[in-house]
């Protein structure tokens, strides 16, 4: 590289440095490396965020915590409460009473993003919503997660229940370090209930190669959220995306940030050093509030907060919506465009009951309130519950 190609590159990260910080609302963006912590690019990664269903993964955190502790196992029986059926979708929709192991109930709450399995486990792990919610904050608190409160489990809208960038790659760091034997439940692509398969909202999942984590998010003064992990070559990198306007926005979004994360190494010495995740500076500000521009009228909206239901094709040109982002892979005319879905595995089987009675689905689902819903679903739509009685195969068994 000749010498006023350097001069003109240096130039423009120094103009990307010294420019002013937009207001919150031009996203967050973050990208960690999993082993060390250092960050490798950083866009409002401290501002204060609504986490939405990303907040799952502290649910699962301080589940997987009470598992190592020995005060449950993964074949521990929670029984779905009151407060739990009550809950907004997206949910499974199991009847009170139903009980389900925290193996199962996991693999539920983070596939499905379900807001009835996460209160399930909270008011039977921490003995209520807001004993679970104090044990949130003190896992938050330890793991130096400093502009993150809790409230509740499932990320529902609440004014107190806050996050940053900055803390959940903490928390993604968290989970890859302390529990590596568990890491399969982050990124399965698809789960079997009776006669549904429900597949994940992550959709980096069997289509970026090597995306192996974790967790979306959303609700209307959040945006599109979403903590998304993968590896190449032994090296794993943390992604996390806040305030995209759509859910395949953020899902290109988190791939490009990988794809340069990955394949930019050769050119760090271009670009100032960020630290480590850990020594990002917080921000004193009211979080970001997008419920007019995402659920204004002008926008298609979901029905429902949380409700987790996106696009299923994802844009193949830049949508980061930033007038002063700047990337190195800016500098390459290609941008990374994600491939069609590549099923790895097959949907991994879930159900209610005791570990060993996995048939007891048949008995838990509530019936579908009208036989239009079968139409429906088959148009796509994953929150319906099936009219008929589903039947888990020998094979599935």
């Amino acid at each position: 590289m000749t010498g006023p190609r350097v001069l003109i590159l240096l130039c423009a990260v120094c103009a990307l440095c010294s420019s002013p910080t937009t207001h919150a609302r031009a996203e967050a963006k973050l990208l960690v490396d999993a082993a060390t912590g250092k960050v490798l690019h950083a866009e409002n990664a401290t501002y204060p965020w609504y986490p939405a269903s990303v907040t799952k993964l502290m649910t699962a955190y301080t589940t997987l915590r009470e598992v190592k502790a020995g005060h449950i196992t993964m074949n521990t029986l929670l029984t779905v409460t009151r407060d739990a059926v009550a809950q907004q979708p997206t949910k499974m929709g199991l009847k009170l009473g139903t009980t389900v192991t925290v193996d199962n109930a996991l693999k539920m709450m983070l596939v499905k993003s379900a807001n009835d399995i996460a209160v399930t486990i909270a008011e039977n792990v921490g003995g209520s919503i807001e004993k679970f919610a104090d044990m949130m904050n003190a896992n938050a608190h330890r793991l130096g997660m400093t502009q993150t409160n809790y409230v509740n489990p499932n990320g529902l809208p609440a004014e107190q229940q806050i996050t940053s960038a900055r803390d959940l790659a903490i928390l993604a760091r968290a989970i890859i370090r302390e529990f590596p034997e568990y890491g399969d439940y982050f990124h399965i692509s698809a789960i079997r209930y009776g006669n549904r398969v429900i597949h994940n909202y992550n959709k980096l999942l069997d289509r970026y190669p090597g995306a192996d984590g974790m967790k979306t998010g959303f609700i209307c003064a959040s945006g599109y959220n979403l903590v998304a992990t993968a590896t190449h070559n032994g090296r794993r990198l943390i992604a996390v995306i806040l305030g995209a306007h759509s859910g395949a926005a953020r899902t290109q979004e988190a791939a490009q940030l990988l794809e340069d994360g990955f394949n930019n190494s050769g050119l760090a010495w271009l670009t100032p050093s960020l630290g480590t995740v850990d020594a990002l500076a917080p921000i004193n500000a009211q979080p970001a509030n997008l419920r007019d521009e995402v659920c204004g009228p002008h926008r298609h909206k979901p029905s429902e907060d949380n409700n987790e239901e996106e696009e299923s094709t994802v844009a193949s040109g830049d949508s980061s919506g930033s007038p002063h982002t700047f990337m190195l892979s800016n500098l390459k005319p290609e941008r990374y465009v994600l491939g069609p879905p590549v099923e790895t595995q097959p949907p991994v089987v879930v159900f209610t009951g005791p570990a060993n009675h996995p048939d007891t689905v048949d008995q838990t689902i509530q019936p579908a309130r009208k036989a239009k819903h079968k139409k429906t679903r088959k148009a796509g739509t994953e929150n319906k519950i099936p009219k008929s009685k589903p039947k888990v195969s020998s094979a599935a068994k």
